[in-house]
């Protein structure tokens, strides 16, 4: 197997000002096509520490992936560090000042003499045209190593590594076949399905390796398998997966990329339903989830973000005397948020969330992370007590992922 190291450049990822994305998707990427990464180190705008790095990584990689200070600004040096570690000189790319060219055309703006400055590069590398923006990839092959500079801006990095290096790896590397299953599960932590599934894990096969994924409301479990026939490994991971299924059917509902709100925009549609909101504690997550889905206005009809109780009572007519007696967060105010809001929107389904995020507001009744869900269909109302911990974003976003589970359950006709 080849192995590959990342090297992230920029002050503001040692700092925190930037949170470094691009190593997690740029080791997805990798990972999927064979090639391991060892190591993924973070520098400083610093041509001595940049030039360490190289050194360092060499020794350990066959593949070293750089990303970042491609841009036109003075503290962007990457590319005359590299001319110093290969011992070259920058040149004009004539294809990359086009694409250079284009872009501030596009923009009704004429290039300056430091934007023209992108088009240049190292002469002993090879140019990989970057359509997304103005600061073109690079690729040299030293010492039967290959090292490879992208920019830092993700969609940049992106558009370079899925068209341009991604497919020469996979042309010119004798990679060996690998493949993956990525199984996703909601509703069960990461330590009770570790034991749920302890039997089926204990016999998978040697050349299979399973890693658990767990975020905020889900635990994805992908099963990766090594052999010299790519068929022969499809056929075991999929009788894997159906072995799996027997046991923790119930907390899976998706396979690979798939989220939970493309999951049930598909079956609203398929079903030719309606769905609307109402949201307290989660603040509109729940919406900006469903309508992250293209094409979700054919189901998703609207939200009402009701924070404060007036505007439950004004706008969701709920009765004062459900918050004296039970209070916002409990299951007779949720159940009248989806009733009511359903019936205002005139939609098939609702949602309805509200609970105590934190870090304040908590009770011994009702600690922080108490959250109740509820989901109006067309012939009765669902309720969820949840308790989520005291992490204010985590119980955003597990509520969230919860009350779609909710749904998806609903309209596969699971509760």
């Amino acid at each position: 197997m080849k192995i590959a190291e990342i090297i992230t450049i920029g002050d503001e990822l040692l700092i925190g000002q930037v949170i470094d994305t691009n190593s997690a998707w740029m080791g997805q990427k990798l990972n999927a096509i064979g090639v391991k990464v060892k190591q993924i180190t973070s520098v400083s705008d610093d041509s001595i520490h940049i030039l360490n790095a190289l050194d360092e990584a060499k020794k350990r990689a066959d593949l070293i992936l750089i990303t970042g200070g491609l841009g036109p600004t003075k503290d962007d040096i990457t590319k005359v560090t590299l001319c110093k570690y290969f011992n070259s000189s920058l040149r004009f790319d004539a294809p990359s000042f086009e694409v250079i060219t284009e872009i501030f055309k596009a923009r009704g703006r004429d290039v300056s003499e430091i934007n023209r400055k992108q088009a240049e590069v190292p002469s002993n590398c090879e140019v990989l045209l970057n359509q997304w923006g103005t600061a073109p990839g690079m690729w040299f092959e030293v010492d039967e190593k290959i090292f490879i500079s992208m920019p830092g801006v993700p969609y940049e990095m992106k558009g370079i590594m899925e068209n341009r290096v991604l497919p020469k790896l996979v042309s010119i590397l004798n990679l060996p076949p690998i493949q993956h299953r990525t199984i996703l599960t909601q509703g069960i932590g990461e330590s009770n399905l570790s034991e749920l599934i302890a039997d089926w894990e204990d016999h998978l096969a040697s050349h299979m390796k399973l890693a658990y994924l767990p975020s905020p409301g889900m635990v994805r479990l992908r099963i990766t398998a090594n052999g010299p026939d790519e068929n022969v490994l499809r056929n075991q991971l999929d009788q894997e997966v159906e072995k799996l299924k027997t046991i923790a059917n119930e907390y899976i509902y998706g396979y690979e990329d798939e989220t939970l709100e493309s999951i049930v925009g598909k079956l609203l549609r398929e079903k030719g339903k309606t769905l609307a909101t109402a949201e307290s504690c989660t603040g509109g997550y729940i919406a900006h989830k469903i309508t992250t889905v293209p094409g979700s206005s054919d189901y998703y009809i609207g939200s009402v973000v009701a924070y404060a109780n007036r505007i439950k009572e004004e706008f969701l007519e709920l009765d004062p005397e459900i918050f004296k007696t039970h209070g916002a967060v409990s299951e007779e105010a949720v159940s009248k948020m989806a009733e009511n809001v359903r019936k205002k929107f005139s939609t098939d389904y609702a949602i309805a969330c509200s609970g105590i995020a934190g870090p304040g507001g908590g009770t011994q009744e009702k600690p922080v992370g108490t959250v109740w869900l509820a989901l109006a269909t067309p012939s009765k109302i669902i309720t969820r007590k949840l308790l989520l911990g005291r992490v204010r974003e985590r119980v955003i976003m597990e509520a969230s992922q919860h009350a779609l589970n909710l749904l998806r359950k609903a309209l596969l006709d699971l509760i």
